[in-house]
């Protein structure tokens, strides 16, 4: 089970690369992803049964319900993606998909529409799939906020996931950091600049005391970030601001973190007299912590030695994806199994094409592991 010398599997790689690229999929836009699941859904060619369109919040999503109930849950696999990317409409005509060399550019085509793609090479070189089912999510890079519970449902319903996202470098990810947003609103009450600015209460005086505070929260030790990000304060200029607010970004690897960070969030106490604090946000995902992935990574290694691929090495991220959110259900997990490349989010997101034997291969021999 590999490519042979004449296999015409990495030039309908690119073809379908090319074809899923040009179809642009901003996160939640229906026609653009609709348009994409009847190319993966061709690809497919019923080698999964067919899949149905969830449509939650507006947005559309495809899941392949594939296992047979049959099979023991312990058995079954999901194979798991997202189709939207985070480049807005019109990107694709200053950004085409190209290929130089062995290199594919365009909008998308790292994170993740090479994943996608791969995942039905593997499919093909895989023998018995009858354990396999499939999820593409349409609102992964804003947070999988209408796929969580489809996501959660298919995860709960299988023994282990694959994460068709690009690898880093090559590595599989096995821990990825989990992932809270929240916003701190500050109300103090407006007064004349110049006339009587100590009738007023100054929320962006507040605002900065709390920014710091925020800040000094991160832990570099552990790897925990509190990031303030996106701030705002006052209407005019010479006005005392009644109002302030300031985005945080958090991130950890441990559960444990990320409840501290909120505890000491939550407590936080205004330091000018007459202000008002006011909280919102919650963990958007969990840590992929590396416990719920080294037994597929062992398997993983496993196969690779036995298909004389190159040895699996592992890595751990900051960025986190919908690995995150089965994991944190306990469901076994292991990340980066799509194509190498490099780029994601930026206008020069690249895949390296030669790439996809190995990783296709790699895919499929972990499928056939687990077949019943």
């Amino acid at each position: 089970m590999s490519f042979d010398s004449g296999s015409t599997a990495p030039e309908r790689f690119t073809r379908r690369l090319g074809q899923l690229v040009d179809i642009e999929t901003p996160s939640g836009r229906d026609r653009g992803l609709n348009d994409a699941y009847d190319l993966l859904d061709a690809w497919a060619d019923g080698a999964l049964g067919r899949p149905e369109r969830i449509v939650s919040g507006g947005v559309p999503h495809l899941y392949w319900r594939g296992a047979d109930p049959a099979v023991p849950k312990s058995r079954r696999v999901l194979l798991l993606g997202h189709a939207d990317t985070v480049w807005p409409l019109g990107t694709l005509a200053e950004n085409p998909f190209t290929v130089t060399g062995t290199r594919a550019t365009g909008p998308g085509v790292f994170d993740m529409k090479a994943g996608l793609v791969l995942a039905f090479e593997a499919l093909a070189l895989a023998g018995d799939v009858s354990h396999v089912s499939m999820v593409v999510s349409g609102d992964e890079e804003r947070g999988s906020t209408t796929s969580r519970a489809l996501v959660e449902e298919a995860a709960e319903a299988c023994g282990a996931v694959l994460v068709l996202e690009p690898s880093e470098g090559g590595a599989l990810k096995t821990a990825r950091k989990g992932v809270a947003q929240y916003r701190l609103g500050v109300n103090g009450r407006a007064a004349h600049a110049g006339l009587e600015p100590h009738n007023g209460v100054n929320a962006l005086v507040e605002l900065a005391h709390q920014v710091l505070t925020i800040s000094d929260l991160a832990d570099r030790d552990r790897g925990t970030t509190v990031t303030p990000t996106v701030g705002s304060a006052g209407t005019t200029a010479n006005t005392v601001p009644e109002r302030a607010f300031v985005d945080v970004d958090v991130r950890a690897w441990e559960h444990a973190e990320l409840e501290r960070v909120e505890r000491e969030l939550r407590a936080l106490r205004p330091r000018e007299p007459g202000a008002e604090l006011a909280f919102q946000g919650s963990v958007n995902r969990g840590p992929l912590e590396r416990g719920m992935s080294v037994g597929l990574l062992r398997s993983a290694r496993a196969v690779a030695e036995r298909l004389g691929l190159a040895p699996v090495t592992e890595t751990g991220v900051g960025g986190g994806s919908d690995g995150n959110i089965t994991a944190s259900l306990g469901v076994p997990t292991l990340d980066g199994l799509g194509p190498d490349g490099g780029g994601a989010h930026a206008r020069h997101e690249w895949v390296d094409l030669t790439s996809v034997r190995d990783r296709a291969s790699l895919v499929a021999g972990l499928l056939d592991d687990r077949a019943p």
